[in-house]
C-alpha cells in the first residue's frame, strides 16, 4: 500500500544524537581513541585559558572538529559550522546536545594562535602515536621516510620581485591583474610571494609545473603503515634529507639499530653517512648511473631485509594520497609554515586514527 506524507510534525519528541549513531559505526572506535588522547592533554588545556572570564568553546571540540573535517573532506571551517547545525553524527562526535547552537567560524581563527603557542596539535598527534605503540601496532625496528609538496594558499601572480625596481603589474585589475611571465626569470632568491612570503617556488621533479609550495615530510613505520612523525618545512632542495635526519634523531637516537627505507632522492653520501653514524641502516633505493655511483653497496643490498624495505616503503604513498584527496591537504588553507604544520598534524592524526580503529577491530574479530 502506498504511504502518505505526514504534513503535521510531531509536537514532542525525545531524541539524542547517541541514539541515531549505529552501534557498529566505524567512528565509535575512533571517538574512543580520540577521547583518551584528549583526556591526557587536559593539563595543557588548563594552562591555555584564564581561570576567570566567560567560558570559551572547549578546545576538545575544536580538535574533534578538525578531525571531522579530514574524515569527511569538508573544505572549509565555515562549511563545517554550517553542517554542524544539522548533522547528528557530527554533534555526537563533539558531545553536543540537540539544542546546543553551533559555534561561529571565528572561534577557529581566534583559537588557532593559542593552539600553536602551546603546540597542542603536535602533542595530540604524539598521543595518538603513543596509543598505537601501546597497542603493539607499530614496528620498533623498520621505518620509511619520504617527502612531498603541499601547495601554498598563494597564486603565482603574487610571486613578485623582492626589489622595488622590478616591473610593476598593470593597473587594469588590481585584484587580479593580467600578467605575462613569458621570458621572465623568477627564483626564490630574487622573488617572494606577497600573499605568503614563507611559500617557495618548487616542483617535485623535472618536467612538472613549479608552484608556490611547502615541503611535507613523513616518518612511517613499516608494520602497518602508521605515521610516527610528520613535519612541514620550507620547500628547498635539501629539505627532504635534512628533515628525515631530524625526525630520525628525535624519535630513535639512543635506541637499538633500526632500518630506514627511502627512494632514490635519499641516496647521497651525506645522508647515508649520517644515518650510519646514528646506528641506522639506510635502506634507500640505489641511484646509480654512468656518471654517478650509489652511496650504498653490497653490505646493505645483499640482505633480504633490504628488498622487504624497498617493497614496504611504497606504503607511504598511500598516506600522502589519503591526506591529499580525503584529508584535503593537497593545498593548505592557511598561510605560513606554523599554521600549515598545525593542519598537517591533525590530518596525520586523522589518518592514524582511522587506520588504528580498523586494525584493532581486526585484532578483536
Amino acid at each position: 500500500m502506498r504511504g502518505l506524507e505526514k504534513k503535521q510534525a510531531s509536537m514532542l519528541m525525545l531524541m539524542s544524537p547517541e541514539s541515531r549513531v549505529p552501534a557498529d559505526h566505524p567512528l565509535r572506535e575512533v571517538k574512543r581513541l580520540t577521547d583518551a588522547a584528549l583526556q591526557e592533554l587536559s593539563p595543557t588545556f588548563d594552562a591555555m585559558y584564564s581561570v576567570v572570564g566567560r567560558p570559551s568553546i572547549p578546545p576538545e571540540r575544536l580538535l574533534r572538529s578538525t578531525l571531522l573535517m579530514a574524515f569527511y573532506s569538508i573544505r572549509s571551517e565555515r562549511q563545517f559550522c554550517e553542517q554542524l547545525d544539522y548533522n547528528l553524527l557530527f554533534r555526537w562526535f563533539l558531545d553536543m546536545d540537540m539544542d546546543e547552537t553551533t559555534f561561529d567560524v571565528t572561534v577557529f581563527t581566534k583559537n588557532r594562535s593559542r593552539l600553536m603557542e602551546h603546540e597542542v596539535a603536535g602533542k595530540f598527534f604524539q598521543q595518538i602515536v603513543k596509543q598505537a605503540r601501546a597497542a603493539k601496532l607499530m614496528s620498533s625496528e623498520h621505518f620509511t621516510v619520504d617527502g612531498t609538496l603541499i601547495e601554498a594558499w598563494a597564486s603565482l601572480k603574487s610571486f613578485q620581485p623582492k626589489s622595488k625596481n622590478g616591473p610593476k603589474p598593470p593597473s587594469d585589475d588590481p585584484g587580479n591583474p593580467s600578467i605575462d611571465f613569458r621570458g621572465e626569470k623568477r627564483c626564490n632568491e630574487t622573488h617572494a610571494s606577497t600573499t605568503d612570503p614563507e611559500a617557495k617556488l618548487a616542483r617535485k621533479s623535472d618536467g612538472t609545473t613549479a608552484k608556490l609550495s611547502f615541503a611535507a615530510h613523513s616518518l612511517m613505520e613499516n608494520r602497518h603503515g602508521l605515521l610516527v612523525d610528520f613535519r612541514v618545512t620550507d620547500a628547498n632542495g635539501k629539505a627532504e634529507r635534512e628533515t628525515a635526519l631530524s625526525m630520525i634523531e628525535a624519535n630513535f637516537v639512543g635506541s637499538r639499530r633500526i632500518t630506514v627505507g627511502g627512494d632514490k632522492g635519499y641516496d647521497t653520501v651525506d645522508f647515508v653517512h649520517d644515518c650510519r653514524s646514528m646506528n641506522v641502516t639506510p635502506h634507500v633505493a640505489a641511484n646509480s648511473t654512468q656518471r654517478r655511483r650509489s652511496a650504498i653497496d653490497d653490505r646493505t643490498t645483499r640482505h633480504a631485509g633490504y628488498s622487504i624495505s624497498q617493497r614496504l616503503r611504497k606504503r607511504v604513498e598511500e598516506i600522502f594520497g589519503w591526506m591529499k584527496t580525503v584529508g584535503g591537504f593537497r593545498k593548505t588553507r592557511y598561510k605560513g609554515i606554523a599554521r600549515t604544520q598545525l593542519a598537517g598534524y591533525m590530518v596525520g592524526a586523522a589518518y592514524n586514527l582511522l587506520r588504528m580503529a580498523k586494525l584493532m577491530q581486526l585484532n578483536t574479530a
